[in-house]
């Protein structure tokens, strides 16, 4: 069986530097033509200076030969001007800023710590420059439960902003509960939109302790219940445009996983595609599979379509069980297991 299809792009993708950049980016490149690249960084990507340097090192350390584009994005902080993101939008490299709220994931220790008190200025000039903004939607407040983070903050935030300026574009990143998928459906289409990882879809938080504790299915926002899962794979398959392809592909060496404290993140994007296919196959779907790996993500940002294609054959292959580079390993989700789909490109 084979299934032909606009190449898709990856809307949520950690890329990283140095000898982490060099080791995954040909992973993302030989499966997506273009990716949104995340800016939490040590220092953080929070100048669209710093964003056209880092992109000139993502360009660096592609292989030769492909078309791969990073979308990049600036990372929201309460000293954010205004004046940033007009030059952002001027860059013509900048399509999005990343809102994290201060502790909620991997490097985020810089990011809001009140967004309607200290940037609000910035979210109007995003407004102006149709600017998205791009959200982890989890509060850090250490007396909410880890399981809850991504419902209260729909309440306490996500809901006041989007009365508060309805013409902001939104862009719910990584979602992993029924309340987000009923909060993107409410909204109005082309302002309100959600990415959706492979974890998510496929994996419930039973996964992070069945055989003993699993540092490769830790992610954040962590995994929920089997009846959050089901809404989301409900929610993509149904042929909606509100929801798109994000991996949140987040690579970590083997040694910072496997450890007393281990990383948030799932390497996925040497296997995305596979297993993007096997939900909407399970699930009867593949003829809505197009439109969440392809269409939806682009008619959201304004770009054009990909005009490439990629081959889906259904033909069984081993997942790798570790991927080894000169300065050490990197365990990609499923590892070792055996997946039904392989993409091939034009």
């Amino acid at each position: 069986m084979e299934l032909t299809i606009t190449q898709p792009d990856d809307w949520h993708l950690h890329l990283r530097d140095g000898d982490l950049l060099q080791a995954v980016v040909p992973h993302s490149a030989s499966h997506f033509r273009r990716a949104i690249v995340m800016p939490n960084l040590k220092p953080p990507v929070t100048s669209t200076a710093a964003a056209i340097t880092y992109r000139e090192s993502i360009m660096k350390a592609l292989p030769v030969g492909t078309s791969f584009d990073p979308l990049m994005t600036l990372y929201l902080t309460d000293k954010t001007q205004p004046q940033e993101i007009k030059l952002a939008r001027e860059s013509g490299v900048v399509y999005a800023v990343k809102l994290y709220p201060a502790g909620a994931t991997t490097n985020s220790q810089d990011g809001v710590t009140d967004l309607f008190g200290k940037c609000l200025p910035v979210l109007e000039e995003m407004v102006k420059q149709n600017m998205p903004l791009l959200v982890h939607g989890e509060v850090t407040d250490p007396s909410i439960d880890v399981f809850d983070r991504e419902k209260i903050f729909i309440e306490t935030v996500l809901q006041p902003l989007i009365q508060r300026l309805p013409q902001l574009k939104v862009v719910m990143e990584h979602i992993t509960t029924m309340d987000a998928v009923n909060f993107v459906e409410s909204c109005k289409e082309g302002f309100v939109g959600a990415t959706v990882t492979p974890q998510h879809l496929l994996l419930n938080r039973n996964a992070l302790f069945q055989g003993g504790l699993q540092p490769h299915n830790y992610c954040l926002p962590v995994l929920k219940r089997e009846i959050h899962r089901e809404a989301i794979v409900k929610a993509v398959t149904s042929g909606s445009k509100k929801f798109f392809l994000g991996t949140d592909s987040a690579p970590h060496e083997r040694r910072r996983k496997e450890t007393s404290c281990g990383c948030a993140g799932i390497y996925s994007a040497p296997v995305a595609l596979s297993l993007y296919a096997k939900v909407f196959d399970e699930a009867g779907a593949l003829d809505k599979l197009e439109a969440f790996t392809s269409f939806n993500g682009p008619d959201f940002y304004g770009l054009p379509r990909n005009s490439s294609k990629t081959t889906l054959k259904k033909a069984p292959w081993k997942v790798p069980e570790v991927l080894s580079f000169s300065f050490g390993e990197i365990v990609p989700m499923f590892a070792g297991e055996t997946l039904q789909w392989q993409a091939s490109f034009e």
